[in-house]
């Protein structure tokens, strides 16, 4: 398939700029329902626990989002750094601006006592190794980094940004992107997903910038996916598969859980432990081995979510739903609505 294929008309006043608040009083988008028709319903996301089922077993991402964005100098000129991918103690991939301007040896000085040193560069990205490594470092980042926005929210991260970036299961940190389908999530919602008799269990996987990397290739082909940590621990696979065998359904928490349950799941339908990077690519034609229903928020056009979504519950399913939710004012993006996808498996 073509890139083109996924491209859509967004109006720029459906991104939204802030969440709602509370967060489960954010719209929802059922799609693929058996109980309307044309398989799309208008919703609340508290109405989440009506739509599931005693039995079911939710999976969510546990990442913390980290203070990502430096501003340093080189020199006389402003450096921008955006972390990307841990690589050491002290060494981070990096989407660093002006990059053209940047050379391996460079030093960037970021604050009096904490700096990095350009060691290598690869297209897009800035190889750097920082003054301070392992919990050091992650105190510098604290002092001196702010929490990295999408590029498609244009305003600057404020105080209010360091709560509403993180979800409710915020507790391994490592990501510099929030896994934004569980921004929607209170404690009140868990605790009527609780009394529903829905459990859930945490995977991890460190979200890196390369999430907001639009696809550049004619053919979606030719498209290399930037690779992420992640993990899954022997409870949460003994979990999945208890649930599986016992008929339950699996719910994964965002795209990013499904992605590295996805990754670690045997072409028998079982899961098993996972540690390590992944770059698995997720386009229509894809047959899903673990979730059954996907819990997301609104993607960009042309990017490699809203190609998942597509494979997930159908390419013509989710055209139409997203002209739905663009034509009823659904937002759009991080902070905007939610949506509850229903797996169609290809024909």
């Amino acid at each position: 398939m073509k890139t083109a294929d996924f491209d859509f008309d967004l109006p720029p006043d459906r991104i939204a700029e802030h969440p709602v608040r509370p967060r489960d009083a954010a719209r929802l988008l059922e799609v693929g329902s058996p109980s309307c028709d044309l398989g799309l319903r208008d919703l609340i996301v508290r109405d989440l626990p009506t739509l599931l089922q005693p039995g079911d077993l939710m999976v969510v991402n546990d990442t913390r989002v980290i203070p990502a964005r430096l501003d340093g100098r080189r020199g006389e000129v402003a450096v921008e750094i955006t972390l990307h991918k841990r690589l050491g103690e002290r060494e981070w991939a990096t989407f660093s601006k002006p990059g053209k301007r940047l050379k391996p040896g460079d030093t960037i000085v970021i604050a009096q006592d904490f700096s990095a040193e350009v060691t290598a560069k690869d297209g897009m990205e800035v190889r750097l190794r920082f003054s301070a490594g392992g919990a050091e470092l992650m105190a510098a980042l604290h002092r001196h980094g702010r929490m990295p926005l999408p590029p498609y929210i244009r305003r600057k991260a404020d105080a209010g940004d360091d709560a509403d970036y993180q979800t409710v299961f915020a507790a391994r940190e490592g990501a510099v992107a929030a896994p934004t389908a569980g921004l929607h999530f209170t404690p009140e919602l868990l605790e009527a997903l609780d009394e529903r008799g829905v459990r859930r269990v945490p995977v991890t996987l460190h979200v890196g910038a390369g999430t907001f990397l639009p696809v550049k290739v004619d053919d979606i082909a030719d498209h290399k996916m930037h690779s992420e940590w992640g993990e899954i621990s022997p409870e949460t696979a003994t979990a999945v598969n208890e649930t599986r065998k016992a008929g339950g359904r699996i719910v994964s928490v965002g795209t990013t859980a499904l992605r590295i349950l996805e990754t670690a799941g045997r072409a028998d339908g079982t899961l098993e432990p996972f540690s390590g990077d992944t770059d698995i690519f997720i386009t229509p034609g894809y047959r899903f081995r673990i979730v059954d229903l996907l819990w997301t928020n609104f993607h960009l056009p042309k990017s490699t979510l809203f190609m998942l979504v597509c494979a997930f519950a159908g390419y013509d399913r989710m055209r139409a739903a997203y002209r739905h939710a663009i034509d009823h004012d659904y937002r759009f993006f991080s902070y905007g609505d939610a949506s509850l996808l229903h797996r169609t498996d290809p024909s």
